[in-house]
């Protein structure tokens, strides 16, 4: 399975949210980012325990990295659509795509950044299902 990278989130998912994604709320440079959160957001769906997977397959890999990105804030304001971004730039990656309409994906991001962080597994599983809904090979 393929990884997502800095560079990636950095040439690709972060651009496109700031080109196409940035409504009357600006995203600020990505230097201004928060290193070390984004760099744990991107490791965390590859972690292992015991040489297993913690996540395992590319649904549960996917839920997790895009709850991550929305709660943890690795940038200063943008969260939800780059974290819309990386995702698919993650699912298409591994010749996946979501066919789901632009808002709805946005409404849905909305709803994992206002869950509380005590419901974490149920609303990672329900980001994993929202996936498995609308997900197609690329």
């Amino acid at each position: 399975m393929k990884t997502i990278s800095i560079a990636e989130v950095e040439y690709l998912a972060f651009r496109l949210a700031k080109e196409k994604l940035e409504f009357n709320e600006p995203i600020p440079d990505f230097s201004s980012r928060f290193s070390n959160i984004l760099e744990s957001c991107l490791a965390v769906p590859f972690q292992k325990f015991t040489k297993k997977d913690v996540y395992s397959g590319l649904t549960k890999k996917a839920a997790i990295l895009f709850y991550l990105m929305i709660k943890n804030h690795p940038f200063q304001n943008g969260n939800k659509r780059i974290a819309m971004t990386t995702l698919f730039v993650f699912l298409y990656k591994n010749k996946k795509w979501l066919k789901v309409d632009g808002q709805e994906l946005y409404n849905f991001a909305v709803w994992v950044a206002g869950s509380p962080a005590k419901l974490k597994n149920e609303v990672v599983a329900g980001v994993e299902k929202f996936i498995k809904s609308y997900l197609i090979k690329s």
